[in-house]
């Protein structure tokens, strides 16, 4: 078995716990392939197995790969998306970060995790994703999300105008700071935070949320995901934001864009007692009261 690492970069109180990864894997067998600038960044850190490999690009990750690591938190995790693309490979969040709400793996949890992982004893969640059509050529090779699609006025413009079709059809105007199209996953993330309703995984569809709309009667709302988004925009400035989950592009205002379910989805490895209910109520604090 081979097993994929990915990280951005090695802070001093993670060490030990990343140790104890590579020695459980060493334990099991497994080969462990380290994203190269990381493999650089702990080879005299970390004890590492003496076949330990390295990758630096999708194109390494083959077939041969099991599964791919992600050691960080949820921005971490989203980097991955560009490498595993549609190749199928299982993603494992381990949560190095703060929230952790997609790396819902805790650090305390590693030799668990490696074991469930040899023994096969995990779930695979099937997560949406987005894929974004334009007139132009944008986000390289790489046109597609996890978590949201968002375009945003220019740091210092008035509010914009999107024009919002459904399937070809006019859906509604919005005047606001920008807008948020997010998969079931990234309902719990950006577009939450723009008071967007959580929507479960599995619940197949798209929640469009605008972002500080000017006008009081404008709500979020939640579209099947068969269905095709598409975007006209209209603003005194020449130039607009669009963001892919983490990664953002500055465009002319007059690009054509649309946004459908992309046709591969994310294999995202939970253990068996975490579930996305159990992760509300643990990392959102989803029905907390404390009076009780």
């Amino acid at each position: 078995m081979k097993v994929a690492i990915y990280s951005r970069v090695l802070e001093t109180e993670q060490q030990t716990d990343i140790q104890v990864l590579f020695d459980e894997l060493k334990r099991e067998k497994v080969t462990p392939v380290v994203y190269k600038p990381f493999f650089q960044e702990i080879k005299n850190h970390i004890s590492l197995p003496s076949n330990t490999e390295t990758f630096s690009s999708h194109a390494d990750l083959t077939n041969e790969i099991d599964f791919l690591v992600s050691l960080g938190g949820d921005g971490t995790l989203l980097d991955t998306v560009t490498l595993v693309r549609n190749g199928n490979i299982p993603v494992v969040g381990i949560n190095f970060g703060r929230l952790g709400f997609l790396a819902s793996i805790g650090r305390e949890e590693l030799s668990q995790a490696v074991k469930a992982l040899a023994r096969r004893s995990y779930i695979i969640d099937k997560r949406t994703m987005i894929h974004l059509d334009a007139s132009l050529s944008l986000f390289n090779d790489v046109p597609y999300a996890l978590n949201e699609f968002a375009i945003h006025k220019r740091d210092v413009s008035p509010m914009i105008k999107i024009n919002t079709y459904l399937n070809g059809e006019l859906s509604n105007t919005y005047w606001a700071d920008g807008l948020i199209l997010a998969t079931p996953t990234g309902s719990t993330g950006y577009s939450l935070s723009c008071s967007g309703p959580v929507v479960f995984p599995e619940s197949g569809s798209f929640v469009i949320t605008p972002i500080a709309p000017h006008n009081l009667n404008v709500r979020p709302i939640v579209v099947p995901d068969s269905t095709i988004i598409s975007f006209e925009i209209e603003s005194r400035s020449d130039d607009v934001i669009l963001a892919l989950d983490s990664r953002r592009e500055i465009v002319n205002k007059n690009v054509q864009l649309a946004i459908r379910r992309e046709n591969f989805m994310l294999n995202l490895v939970r253990l068996n007692e975490n579930n996305f209910l159990q992760t509300l109520r643990n990392k959102l604090s989803w029905g907390l009261d404390k009076r009780n």
